[in-house]
């Protein structure tokens, strides 16, 4: 009980202390019941104006849906999603589906797959085109939990970028919530022709967590592309014990510069854009398992918006919700 209530307090005291240091303005989380059914949304990307297309990772039929993000121009703050279609390629979804990119060149999206551990392009129509990202050799990913989660590509910098939830096998022990273990990750980019460029060595944070979980996930749930070679990376450490109440979830975004050159085993340096908790229990029930960010619209004065998605798991107990909320950069 003591550790347990030390933990809490050391981690408000963590908040406290980087609450200043934040390059980003994080902007209130919304949920729309009536516009945006349940479900497990996982990744998005935009395709123009107020258009995105959204991963669901335990979809009927593999593919992906079609949502429209209405944003204030002023604030920065979410004004109105809705779904508008699901586009399937016929196959039962099978992939989970967990990371997407929109990529201009061929007017295609891209979706990473964590259970098969593959990206595969699809036409806008949801079918599949039989094109897909490789892989470098000697990256050995088990078919199984924490494989490839994210995927971003710009279209300036003409890069796609992807990563693995957690620790490869290869590259150590993974974190859990009692060992506090620090992930190592492996940032991978690729070009237009969906040949591997380079590997840029990423350390997460030291896990908040000191007690046995239920449910526990710590690692890389999204990643988000700048004009400017910056990588937007966030880190995701959710808690959830035997019941739901007493649950959190602590959200890190990380910038990265990519243009700096690397050095063999040398892990990037990283620049904190936001950081923010979310919980359920008697006073809190906002907690939201953040697992989908992708660049927005810029506002009237040129910030940079950076937009976020939920993954509720299917509104769990018709207790958690789809939320969504923006960075404003």
């Amino acid at each position: 009980m003591k550790r347990r209530l030390f933990a809490s307090v050391l981690m408000l005291i963590t908040f406290a202390t980087v609450a200043s240091a934040q390059m980003g303005y994080l902007t209130n989380q919304h949920y729309y019941k009536k516009n945006v059914p349940a479900g497990n949304y996982s990744g998005l990307a935009n395709i123009g104006g107020n258009k995105y297309v959204v991963v669901n990772d335990k979809p009927l039929y593999d593919g992906f849906d079609l949502f429209t993000i209405d944003i204030n121009y002023v604030t920065g703050e979410i004004v109105n999603v809705r779904k508008v279609k699901s586009l399937s390629s016929g196959y039962k979804g099978v992939r989970d589906g967990e990371g997407i990119a929109y990529f201009p060149p061929s007017n295609t999206v891209f979706i990473s797959g964590e259970a098969d551990n593959k990206i595969l392009e699809y036409d806008m129509n949801g079918h599949l085109t039989g094109r897909e990202i490789l892989l470098p050799s000697g990256v050995s990913i088990p078919v199984s939990n924490y494989g490839l989660e994210s995927l971003t590509y710009n279209a300036r910098t003409h890069r796609f970028w992807t990563t693995t939830e957690s620790t490869l096998p290869q590259d150590g022990q993974q974190a859990n919530s009692v060992n506090g273990i620090r992930n190592h990750l492996r940032l991978m980019s690729f070009d237009d022709n969906l040949q591997y460029v380079k590997t840029i060595n990423y350390i997460m944070d030291e896990p908040l967590s000191t007690s046995q979980a239920k449910t526990y996930a710590n690692g890389v749930s999204a990643l988000c592309a700048l004009d400017d070679g910056r990588l937007l990376v966030l880190e995701r450490e959710a808690f959830i014990p035997k019941k739901l109440s007493g649950s959190w979830c602590v959200n890190r975004v990380y910038s990265v510069d990519t243009n700096t050159p690397t050095k063999d085993n040398v892990p990037a340096q990283k620049k904190l854009v936001a950081m923010w908790r979310t919980s359920f229990n008697l006073l809190h029930k906002d907690f939201a398992n953040y697992e989908g960010m992708c660049v927005g619209p810029k506002l009237s004065d040129g910030r940079q918006v950076i937009v976020l998605c939920a993954d509720s798991q299917n509104q769990y107990g018709k207790l958690l919700r789809d939320w969504f909320r923006t960075i404003i950069m």
